[in-house]
């Protein structure tokens, strides 16, 4: 029977890779994105003109029904959801005496809040034996300076990914969460001085920054029957920086 996957924040970087990555192995996708419409649309163009099926739908993951509209969305069009990738995301930095409060529930209400309310509709929605992958970061190890905020929601992140494995396990569902270190996106890279970038790639051991198939590469295990009695882990994935 092939399988669904719902991947949040899919229109670029990381989460359009593993979009793809699923989509080449046989797995329905839905292509979430919030403002880029054009950029996941693209995706979807890619995936489809390579035989894979996707489809890109809007929902905003700091909203209480973002969850509910992609769900829907899948099952409008594909059947029950097997995965839940929640990869969206923002990062917003600052050192704390710098950290305004708006800066500060956006990013709280979007990392931490949209993967809460993904995993609530997964407990309900998601088809039994399915997978749920969270999106945390290595710098809730290397705690960088200005990082303090970003990395707080991601720990959270990596609490709930612990409680929900236990919950969840019944039924099947296996729950983790992927730390990915510098990756070569713009997300990471926008607003970055060549000099700050190449000092964080001189904290990797293995010598470069990541690319996003290295991320989307572990996230495809997590989701394939091989990763089974694997749950309740957070899996670093940044060429030994941490």
């Amino acid at each position: 029977m092939t399988k669904t996957a719902i991947v949040t924040g899919a229109s670029r970087g990381i989460g359009a890779e593993i979009a793809r990555r699923l989509a080449g192995g046989g797995i329905n996708v839905i292509v979430n994105y919030a403002n880029s419409k054009e950029a996941a649309e693209t995706v979807v163009a890619g995936i489809t003109e390579a035989g894979g099926r996707a489809i890109a739908v809007r929902a905003d993951l700091a909203a209480i029904n973002g969850m509910t509209t992609l769900f829907d969305a899948a099952e409008n069009h594909f059947g029950k959801a097997d995965i839940l990738i929640n990869n969206g995301g923002v990062l917003l930095l600052a050192p704390f005496k710098d950290f305004d409060d708006e800066t500060f529930a956006r990013e709280v209400d979007i990392n931490f809040g949209g993967t809460f309310r993904g995993i609530r509709a997964a407990a309900s929605r998601l088809a039994d034996g399915g997978r749920i992958v969270n999106f945390s970061t290595s710098v809730v190890g290397t705690k960088l300076p200005s990082y303090g905020v970003y990395a707080a929601t991601k720990a959270a992140v990596e609490t709930m990914t612990h409680i929900a494995a236990k919950e969840l396990a019944g039924r099947g569902i296996t729950v983790n969460a992927v730390a990915p270190g510098p990756v070569a996106t713009e997300l990471f890279l926008d607003g970055k001085s060549e000099e700050l970038i190449a000092r964080l790639t001189g904290m990797i051991p293995a010598g470069r920054l990541g690319e996003p198939a290295d991320i989307a590469d572990v996230v495809a295990f997590l989701v394939s029957d091989e990763s089974r009695y694997i749950t309740g882990q957070v899996i670093r994935v940044n060429g030994g920086m941490v």
